[in-house]
C-alpha cells in the first residue's frame, strides 16, 4: 500500500480541485478581485518580492504562487495533481498573472526544472503527504541560489497526534508508521462527496530541523503559533480576526509553526 502513495494521495487531490474552486474556503471571487491568499505568518517572513525568483512547492491550483506573483516575483509554481495544474494554468491566464506550473512531484522536481532560485516557498498543509522530508530537504537545497532562502510553514505535528475532534490523542508524535486512511470530504468543504484512500506521515519537529541540516542548510528563525490562520479543522474557534484554535485546548498547544534557512557558505 505504501508504495502506491503516489497514486492514491494524487487521485485524492484530483478528486479535491473542482469542489475547492467553488468552496467558501478559498475565496475565489476575492481572490479574482485582487485579495492575495497569504497569510500574516509567510507574508512577515518573506518580505519584498519584487524582481526576485520563486520555486513554490506543492502548490495546488496556484492561489498562493500567484498571490507571489501580484508581490512582483517571478514564481514557479510545481504539484503532483494534474487537475490542479490545469487549473492554476487557467488561473493564471485568466487574470494576466505571469507565472509557470508544471505538473510533478516534489521528488522529482529537479527533472523537471533547471532554475536556481532566491526564495523555495512551501506552507500548510505538505510534508505530511511526503515520507521522506530528507529528500524533500535535499531537494530545497538543490533549488537554492548560494543566497537563496526558505519560507516553511506547516501545521505543527502535536495537530496530527490528535483525533479528527481533538478529543483524544490518537498517532504517536514519533510516528515512524504511514498512517492510511479513509478519508471523505475535504478540510475546505466537508460536505464534498468524494471518499479516498489517503496516505499520510507525522514527521516531527528535529526530523525537520535535522533533514535541514543534513541538507546543508543553516535555519536562520523558528517560531510556535497557538492558532491557525485557517478554519480548516474541527471544533475551531476564530479568538481573534484569521486566528483559529481549538475550543477546548486555547492556548494549549502549537497548530502551526514556521522556519526560514540558508545555504551555508561553501
Amino acid at each position: 500500500m505504501e508504495e502506491k502513495y503516489l497514486d492514491l494521495n494524487r487521485t485524492n487531490w484530483n478528486n479535491r480541485v473542482s469542489g475547492h474552486l467553488t468552496s467558501d474556503f478559498y475565496e475565489m471571487d476575492a481572490f479574482r478581485a485582487g485579495k492575495s491568499s497569504l497569510k500574516e505568518i509567510e507574508l512577515a517572513l518573506l518580505g519584498d518580492l519584487k524582481g526576485k525568483s520563486v520555486l513554490h512547492l506543492q502548490c495546488h491550483f496556484g492561489q498562493d504562487t500567484l498571490s507571489l506573483a501580484r508581490m512582483g516575483a517571478q514564481v514557479t509554481g510545481i504539484d503532483f495533481s494534474d487537475k490542479a495544474i490545469d487549473e492554476a494554468k487557467n488561473l493564471a491566464a485568466e487574470l494576466s498573472i505571469d507565472a509557470e506550473f508544471i505538473c510533478c512531484d516534489v521528488y522529482s522536481a529537479p527533472e523537471h526544472l533547471q532554475e536556481k532560485f532566491d526564495f523555495v516557498y512551501t506552507t500548510y498543509g505538505t510534508i505530511g503527504w511526503l515520507p521522506d522530508v530528507s529528500k524533500w530537504a535535499d531537494v530545497i537545497a538543490h533549488f537554492l541560489k548560494p543566497n537563496g532562502k526558505l519560507i516553511f510553514v506547516d501545521f505543527h505535528p502535536v495537530v496530527w497526534m490528535f483525533d479528527d475532534n481533538f478529543t483524544h490523542v490518537a498517532y504517536n508524535y514519533f510516528q515512524e508508521d504511514p498512517i492510511i486512511e479513509e478519508v471523505s470530504g475535504s478540510y475546505a468543504d466537508k460536505s464534498l462527496e468524494i471518499t479516498d484512500t489517503t496516505i499520510t506521515w507525522n514527521h516531527g519537529l528535529s526530523e525537520v530541523y535535522q533533514a535541514l541540516q543534513r541538507a546543508g542548510l543553516t535555519i536562520d528563525h523558528f517560531s510556535e503559533y497557538p492558532f491557525s490562520p485557517y478554519d480548516c479543522l474541527n471544533n475551531l474557534i476564530e479568538e481573534e480576526p484569521n486566528r483559529f484554535q481549538v475550543k477546548h485546548l486555547v492556548n494549549k498547544i502549537p497548530m502551526v509553526y514556521a522556519m526560514t534557512a540558508h545555504p551555508k557558505n561553501p
